[in-house]
């Protein structure tokens, strides 16, 4: 007979520890709203003493590529996924969504009121930042180094 020990817990009852990794939002403006404040949460939580320069570039770029998706990569209905890494080197933030057109670096224009966002992720963190397929649709990429 095969005993089980009872002061083991199973991988899939392990409870988490601090806010979670992944936010589903909406397809929606107000999620932009949501994502940094998910961001600002998550960091805060798990990099302790993190400088406020590192803490608002991550926020930036999470509302800034949230806010491409909602605008670019979504229908209504659709949802937008925000996955967050960290570490004392890095923080990544990815932002999936079920559109497989990747978006483009523009260069800067003052006719146009909008289409600033990759050049503020691309500012933020130089060659840092990507699009990767996935099998229904795409993620977009960011990572701040740690300062």
């Amino acid at each position: 007979m095969i005993e089980r020990r009872r002061d083991v817990i199973p991988a899939c009852h392990a409870s988490q520890v601090g806010p979670p990794s992944v936010l589903l939002l909406a397809s929606e403006p107000k999620s932009a709203r949501a994502a940094r404040e998910f961001v600002r949460e998550y960091i805060e939580y798990h990099l302790p003493g993190v400088t406020s320069e590192h803490l608002g570039s991550a926020v930036l770029i999470a509302s800034e590529l949230v806010t491409n998706s909602i605008r670019y990569g979504t229908e209504p209905d659709d949802l937008v996924r925000v996955v967050l890494d960290v570490d004392n080197t890095r923080t990544r933030v990815e932002v999936h969504d079920p559109v497989r057109r990747h978006p483009r670096l523009r260069t800067e224009s003052g006719a146009r009121d909008r289409g600033r966002g990759l050049i503020i992720v691309d500012a933020l963190c130089p060659g840092r930042w990507g699009v990767t397929d996935r099998p229904f649709g795409k993620f977009v990429w960011a990572e701040v180094a740690a300062s």
